[in-house]
């Protein structure tokens, strides 16, 4: 039984290697999707995944140990496809033109979280125990990793607080997406703000590099 109280990260008892157990690993994820949206994390059950998948409930736990389990690997999974998506946006566009590349991108991630309602069940539903959040924080860091690598030329003289930095742009934009899709919030106007907000912040570590005579006392 996973202990959800603990710290460790949660992750499959196995993973597919073959053609016919991915597509099956697949299916219980696509499932899980589905059934979260339409229950919400607190009524949740590999039961109910089982039946979505019309799959044994036997095959479930083959793989995941509880739905817990399967949440952080939708996470990942959500985390996974924002990496391959920054990496196509980053070699897009030169990394002096990172105004463009942050708005391009951050375009992208709200278009994501409106019109993917799993995105924010998935986000909200990784915080519920010590164990899930310290898995959504194992994925989010290596975000913010590659984050950090496209933030290296715009800050080099920030070597040590870059990781902090990603960090903070990582969790920010996820936290306040999740804010703009909650019913009765204006969704586009908090993007917007999201990106003055980023923009804003990155723009300070570039103040003393581009303008020398702008000092403290």
């Amino acid at each position: 039984m996973t202990d959800t109280n603990s710290a460790e990260p949660l992750v499959p008892r196995k993973r597919p290697t073959q053609e016919r157990s991915r597509r099956t690993f697949d299916s219980i994820l696509n499932a899980a999707r589905e059934v979260l949206i339409d229950v919400g994390f607190e009524s949740l059950t590999c039961e109910q995944i089982a039946t979505r998948a019309e799959l044994p409930i036997g095959t479930i736990y083959q793989y995941f140990a509880n739905k817990y389990v399967v949440v952080c690997e939708l996470d990942r999974q959500d985390s996974s496809t924002v990496r391959d998506e920054l990496t196509a946006f980053a070699s897009e566009i030169p990394s002096l033109e990172w105004p463009q590349l942050l708005e391009k991108f951050l375009d992208h991630l709200a278009e994501l979280w409106q019109n993917d309602p799993s995105r924010r069940a998935v986000w909200l539903a990784v915080q519920s125990t010590p164990a899930t959040r310290a898995t959504a924080s194992i994925n989010e860091r290596i975000l913010a990793e590659q984050v950090g690598r496209v933030l290296a030329p715009l800050t080099p003289d920030q070597r040590e607080r870059r990781a902090m930095m990603a960090q903070f742009l990582v969790h920010t934009a996820f936290s306040l997406l999740s804010f703009s899709v909650q019913d009765g919030h204006d969704h586009d106007e908090i993007v917007q703000e999201l990106k003055r907000m980023l923009g804003r912040y990155l723009l300070l570590e570039e103040t003393p590099r581009t303008h020398p005579s702008v000092e403290g006392p």
